[in-house]
């Protein structure tokens, strides 16, 4: 079940049926591709792992079912480009041409629409949401699936880093800047309910193109590997309460790289309201109450957060559950 509060839709839009024509003696040849791709909602946890090869940036994404991209592609013989009905959708398009081009069909262009109710900036993972949703529909157009690690390599080439939302039904601590999985930790991620909002008092979001990388300390490079350890623990166990102290910790390790305003206020609320910890985007301004669904008084302990969190500045929220 989802539902939400707040100025965000909560629905996404029913997939259109995808258009196809016959030809005497011929298979049905598809002539329009579409798919879908769901976003995010900021991080579990987010920083620097040591590994085999060395120190990499990775990251456990938080799945959001609220929000989510789809594109539409109609292939053509005639065209030598990708062109998309959204001229600033550029990442979305590039990705439907290495798309087109790693199929090697007899298409090298045709017209790309993408539709969303995502807004950017916000840390929900809405450009890798579009360039996975080009992906897919340039594949469907040619009757064929990317396989993960495929649509992984596309959408780094498309846009530098990328979320892990090719993954939607795996817990997974990911390379964003390689598209790698540095490790599968055990399956999908346990049921979660979120109360999400936003941090800032505008709700302007980030500007996630200017942001640098962050630049971790030796310190906070320790910090992660416990961090790590416990977040294995809690997915392989299904402890949302554990789960919640990690994000809860990495959301604090992150204040010296993208501040949240009145971090600690907003702690205080959600430990008043009863909930397993606080995660956030950390790259963007979104941040969610992180609470286990199975607990029997859930409702009551949402309600309290939504009058706490309203009492400090913060009216508008939104709720959801992974699916686990």
């Amino acid at each position: 079940m989802t539902t939400a509060s707040g100025p965000y839709p909560t629905t996404p839009k029913e997939a259109m049926p995808i258009g196809t024509s016959t030809a005497p003696d011929r298979p049905a040849v598809r002539v329009l591709g579409a798919h879908r791709s769901t976003g995010h909602h900021g991080e579990i946890l987010q920083g620097v792992f040591e590994t085999r090869g060395g120190l990499r940036r990775a990251l456990i994404t938080l799945p959001c079912p609220l929000y989510s991209s789809r594109a539409d592609f109609a292939p053509s013989p005639t065209a030598d480009h990708v062109t998309v009905h959204e001229p600033w959708r550029i990442k979305a398009a590039r990705a439907a041409e290495l798309a087109l081009r790693t199929l090697g069909g007899p298409c090298a262009g045709g017209t790309l629409r993408v539709s969303t109710n995502m807004p950017p900036g916000r840390g929900l993972g809405s450009s890798t949401a579009d360039v996975l949703a080009a992906i897919g529909a340039v594949y469907d157009a040619a009757g064929r699936s990317p396989d993960p690690t495929q649509s992984a390599a596309l959408a780094i080439a498309a846009e530098t880093a990328s979320d892990a939302l090719m993954y939607p039904d795996r817990a997974v601590l990911f390379a964003h800047r390689e598209g790698e999985i540095v490790e599968d930790l055990g399956g999908g991620l346990m049921p979660l309910a979120v109360l999400g909002f936003g941090t800032s008092r505008d709700g302007a979001g980030v500007a996630t193109l200017d942001l640098p990388p962050a630049r971790y300390t030796v310190w906070e490079i320790e910090a992660f590997r416990p961090l790590l350890g416990m977040a294995r623990r809690a997915i392989r166990t299904g402890d949302a309460g554990l789960l919640g102290r990690v994000a809860t910790a990495s959301a604090r390790l992150n204040q010296r790289h993208l501040p949240v305003p009145g971090l600690d206020d907003l702690l205080r609320a959600g430990e008043a309201a009863g909930a397993a910890g606080l995660q956030v985007a950390h790259s963007g301004d979104v941040a969610g109450l992180v609470f286990d669904p199975r607990l029997p008084d859930l409702a009551t302990r949402t309600d309290e957060a939504r009058k706490r969190l309203d009492a400090l500045g913060v009216p508008e929220t939104w709720y959801f559950t992974t699916k686990g």
